[in-house]
């Protein structure tokens, strides 16, 4: 139940509003603004029953679990119910009712319900020992019913969006975590590969040119591997520093020059998968952006061009700067894997990942997020199995 210690925090800091508000509020309703009915007795036991959740360490989890149900049973929906009975349901108790129940449901929808439910019928209960049972069938009375309902069920549905939004929020982090474990394990297991062999080769008595050979080689590969590492480290923290950062355009970045920033970084597993890789500059342009930003998408871009010819063991990207256009744009083409139709219209969404777990399924919602704060477009056209392109549109330049 609820024994979280922000919500034991939550408690406390309700519990000092109720022990004070319940003797300055029977002033308040007696003396100063008085109403058809006041009950000291009622007042008193309310205000010692928050006195322990002013100390919530104290309780064990069931304890406290306990302890809230019966204290927000009495507090809210018995305590509330019956004073708005027994003033005969004055405009003031109608809206302090209403208030108890809204603050009621903020806790856990279960155990909301359940107070709500037995301190009502408990309060009905005493008022027909205590009052006039005819009055729970007045329209006063049952007029309040639908009201209630309605705000009930607002809360609920308010409160589940927020806790399938914290779901989502756990399922994208579970799926950036996957993504980083996946992308770096592929290279440390290369790596260890390479240093086992590196000890069996200096574990052996005599060593030719051949091993020397074999072991510049292997040395070789650790280094590109820990390259690699670094600079998929480099772009999980840029994409994880772009999301919290302003997006909006405060510079003029060149974009030929961002492509080529771009492709001298980037850790291309081998020379052949550099030269599938081809630039083609029609005529360069300058547009309103951020330069850091402009990286975050194309590594994106191009890692997903690539592991997009790895998947389909085939194809070259084409990398197209074609700033004569009226509109300047971008083209990103590979003739990889490309991309179902079907799956065409999510694949900037975010959590999404096409092909399925194979990405966090943040980078092309974040590109996408950026182009539009720059008030440019990212769109991609593909056939599967045969090509995909990225198309990115960009406004001229103010003059």
């Amino acid at each position: 139940m609820e024994h979280m210690p922000v919500r034991r925090n939550q408690v406390r800091a309700l519990a000092v509003i109720g022990a004070i508000g319940m003797p300055l509020y029977y002033t308040l309703w007696h003396t100063l603004l008085p109403q058809p009915y006041e009950s000291p007795i009622l007042r008193i036991v309310a205000g010692l029953l928050f006195l322990p959740a002013l100390w919530p360490a104290r309780f064990s989890n069931r304890c406290f679990s306990i302890y809230l149900f019966i204290g927000l049973t009495f507090e809210l929906p018995f305590f509330f119910t019956l004073m708005f009975l027994m003033n005969h349901a004055s405009t003031l108790w109608v809206h302090s009712l209403l208030v108890a129940l809204i603050v009621l449901f903020h806790f856990d929808t279960r155990i909301a319900a359940l107070a709500y439910l037995g301190g009502t019928v408990l309060a009905c209960a005493v008022f027909a020992l205590i009052g006039d049972p005819a009055f729970l069938l007045q329209r006063e009375v049952l007029q309040q019913l639908p009201v209630h309902w309605f705000a009930i069920a607002v809360l609920s549905v308010v409160k589940a969006g927020r806790q399938v939004g914290e779901q989502q929020k756990l399922a994208g982090l579970a799926a950036g975590l996957g993504s980083v474990a996946h992308e770096l394990r592929t290279p440390l297991v290369s790596v260890e590969a390479n240093v086992r062999g590196l000890q069996r080769r200096a574990a052996m008595p005599e060593n030719d040119t051949s091993d020397h050979a074999a072991a510049t080689e292997a040395l070789a590969r650790i280094q590109f591997e820990v390259r690699h590492m670094h600079h998929m480290i480099d772009l999980f923290l840029l994409s994880a520093s772009a999301v919290n950062q302003k997006m909006e355009a405060n510079e003029t970045v060149s974009m030929h020059a961002s492509v080529l920033a771009v492709l001298a970084r980037y850790p291309f597993a081998s020379s052949a998968e550099r030269d599938s890789v081809r630039l083609e500059l029609r005529s360069d342009f300058r547009f309103a952006g951020q330069g850091e930003l402009c990286v975050v998408i194309l590594l994106n871009l191009l890692r997903n061009a690539l592991k997009s010819l790895q998947r389909a063991g085939k194809g070259r990207v084409r990398i197209i700067i074609d700033g004569a256009r009226r509109t300047p744009r971008l083209l990103v083409i590979d003739t990889g894997s490309g991309i179902a139709a079907s799956r065409l219209p999510l694949i900037f969404d975010r959590f999404y990942s096409y092909p399925a777990h194979t990405g966090s399924g943040i980078g092309l919602a974040l590109c996408r997020q950026i182009m539009q704060a720059w008030r440019a477009r990212i769109a991609c056209v593909s056939r599967e199995h045969g090509y995909a392109i990225f198309i990115l549109e960009f406004p001229q330049p103010a003059r």
